[in-house]
Parts: C-alpha cells; sequence; structure tokens
C-alpha cells in the first residue's frame, strides 16, 4: 500500500522535509502540500513536479480537495496540535514534527483523540533513526557495561553569527531546550529504556547571545533506577563542535561505551561512531555498526507508512512521545524555578 499524504508546512525545515526527506520514501505519495505564503507554495510545487491543483493555502481547503490517508505536519511548532486535531478529526493519520507541543496538557488533547478514533498519531523523533544509538541501546540492554553508574552527554555548537532578524531559530522559543535538547532526552529514554522522573537545569544568558530565549543549559537529569545523566548542551561553543546528536560517555562496572551520531555528513550515517573501553588503561574498541535501508527523517516516515498500513506501531508515537515531552516540560520549570522539577506524564 501507498500512503498518500499531505504536506503542511513547506517553509524553512518544512521545505527541506518536501524536497529531500519525502521523496526518498518510495511507501509514500505527495497528494497535496499546504502553505500559507504564495510563493513558498509555488516553490515546493515546481520543484515537486506537482500540478497546481495539488496546492492549497490551508489543512482545512487541502481536505476538502484531495483524497489522502495521512498528513504530514512540518509547520511551526505552535501549530503542531491544532493541525493534528483538524487532520484526526478528518479521519487521518498523523506525522509531527517536534517538538510535538510546547507543553504535555496540549499535546495530551491530541494522543488522547488519535487513540478514540484508532488513528496513528507519529512524532518525528529522527534521531532515533541512526545506527549508534541503536548499537548502544543494544549493548546496554545485553549488560556490555554491568551495571552502570553515570551517563555524560555535552552538546556543542556556534551558531551566533547571523544578525537577529535574518535568523528565525533566533525566536524559536526556548531553543536550547525545546528545540535541540528534546532530541538528547529522547535519546536518553531509547538508549537506556528507562524514564526520567526529575531533572535539575540552569540555563546562561550570556551578553553576546543573539536568542531570545536560553542558548546554553546545563542539567542533572535523574532517571528512575537512580541514575543520573550529566548534560551540557550549548550553541554559544567555542569548543570543537559535536556531531548533532551529541557525545555521549555511558559508564558502567565493566567498562566505558563511547558514542556520537548524525554528523551531518552527506552519507548519513559517516559521522556515527560507537566504542567500547574495558579500563581506563585500555584502547577503546570499535564496534561495527549496521547498515540502515533509511535514516533520519526518512526512517522515521518509511515507519510511519508502515504503521498506517497495518504494520506495527510506532516507537515514537504521540503517547510514548509525551514522556520525551513530560522531560523537556520539566527542565523549562526547573530552568525557570531555580529549583529540581519533577518529570510529571499526564495519562
Amino acid at each position: 500500500m501507498t500512503v498518500r499524504i499531505i504536506h503542511v508546512g513547506l517553509g524553512g525545515w518544512g521545505g527541506n522535509w518536501a524536497r529531500t526527506a519525502i521523496p526518498e520514501v518510495t511507501e509514500v505519495e505527495v497528494v497535496g502540500i499546504v502553505d500559507p505564503v504564495p510563493a513558498t507554495l509555488d516553490a515546493v510545487r515546481t520543484d515537486l513536479g506537482l500540478p497546481e491543483s495539488a496546492a492549497f493555502a490551508s489543512l482545512t481547503e487541502a481536505l476538502a480537495g484531495v483524497e489522502a490517508d495521512a498528513v504530514v505536519i512540518t509547520a511551526p511548532a505552535v501549530t503542531h496540535v491544532p493541525l493534528a486535531l483538524e487532520a484526526l478529526e478528518a479521519g487521518k493519520h498523523v506525522l509531527v514534527e517536534k517538538p510535538f507541543a510546547n507543553t504535555t496538557d496540549e499535546a495530551v488533547t491530541a494522543v488522547r483523540r488519535a487513540e478514540e478514533l484508532g488513528l496513528v498519531l507519529q512524532v518525528s523523533q529522527n534521531y532515533r533513526w541512526y545506527p549508534a544509538p541503536r548499537v548502544a541501546q543494544e549493548l546496554l540492554a545485553a549488560g556490555t557495561l554491568g551495571e552502570l553508574s553515570a551517563i555524560n552527554i555535552d552538546f556543542r555548537q556556534w551558531d551566533n553569527d547571523l544578525a537577529f532578524e535574518e535568523h528565525p531559530h533566533y525566536k524559536f522559543p526556548h531553543a536550547m531546550i525545546n528545540d535541540m535538547a528534546i532530541h538528547h532526552f529522547d535519546l536518553i529514554r531509547m538508549v537506556t529504556g528507562q524514564e526520567a522522573v526529575r531533572v535539575f537545569a540552569k540555563a546562561s544568558y550570556p551578553s553576546y547571545s543573539k536568542y531570545q530565549d536560553e542558548a546554553v543549559a546545563s542539567m542533572i537529569i535523574e532517571l528512575e533506577d537512580g541514575l543520573v545523566v550529566s548534560y551540557r548542551g550549548s550553541w554559544l561553543s567555542r569548543g570543537p563542535r559535536t556531531a548533532w546528536a551529541g557525545e555521549w560517555s555511558i559508564q558502567g562496572e565493566d567498562g566505558e561505551l563511547w558514542f556520537t551520531s548524525r554528523d551531518g555528513s552527506p552519507n548519513a550515517v559517516d559521522g556515527d561512531r560507537v566504542t567500547v573501553r574495558r579500563t581506563q588503561d585500555d584502547e577503546a574498541e570499535a564496534v561495527e555498526l549496521p547498515t540502515m535501508p533509511h535514516t533520519d527523517r526518512q526512517g522515521g516516515l518509511q515507519a510511519f507508512a508502515r504503521s498506517v498500513s497495518g504494520g506495527p506501531a510506532p516507537a515514537t508515537s504521540g503517547r510514548d512521545n509525551l514522556r520525551s515531552l513530560a522531560l523537556m516540560e520539566a527542565a523549562g520549570r526547573s530552568a525557570a524555578s531555580g529549583r529540581p522539577e519533577d518529570v510529571v506524564v499526564p495519562s
């Protein structure tokens, strides 16, 4: 079955989805595109070779104008849940970009409605679709390190050169925690198989930062068995750049597992690496990584199409993603309150 999709939100990252991610997945067919900006809409329509009858200014018009099975939402985050609810009410399955929403209370309304209607609601947590975190997950599940003692994660990028008016990322609400760390929060859950229960976050606001909200944050995250994750993230780092998934050091009784992933190289998995070091005096040994048919957004989109076609439920369902979102929300509360905050997941 080929899943017919309406793609909503074509500016910036949405345009990249339209041109580079969606065309790689043969299980889907774009039957409609939506954007309120005529120039953006026409540019994507032309690049994709779609007829004018497939282009719409709103999701409402698209739902009335074409036959579709699902809706892919890459519009601004504040529109994610309203658009998802509109699509669900029309009987369409939904794949939505992260962050799913800015609050769990908002997100859970869409999760409950999808469950009531028996429809797939998936969040695009694309960092899960790389070989390094998957191998790390498997090694930890197999007990390769024995009992774990600590996890350290570092994310470093410099993104502060453009004028404020020229870079939409500077205006993104809580760009460090909500836009970037949400990826790492989701990977913590995937790799460890554990849920976060408490977080203490401290955000920094250097005078030279062009971000309207925090661009630097440090966090201590407590997992359900008491394991502590130390996280440092920065859009203002002059240190060596990390890959987008960061650099992970996982310490255990029987050694250290180190990995990095998604470095942005043309061959998507070239930057993925996993090593295991047994003692401080040993050389780190590289772990062989598998080949994946699709990585990144393409991997998630393929999983979505297969779920819609009757396959297994997606690992990053809306219901599952509430736990990643709840950790993000708690981190934001902690950064504001100056106190540790519990991770509260709505039912």
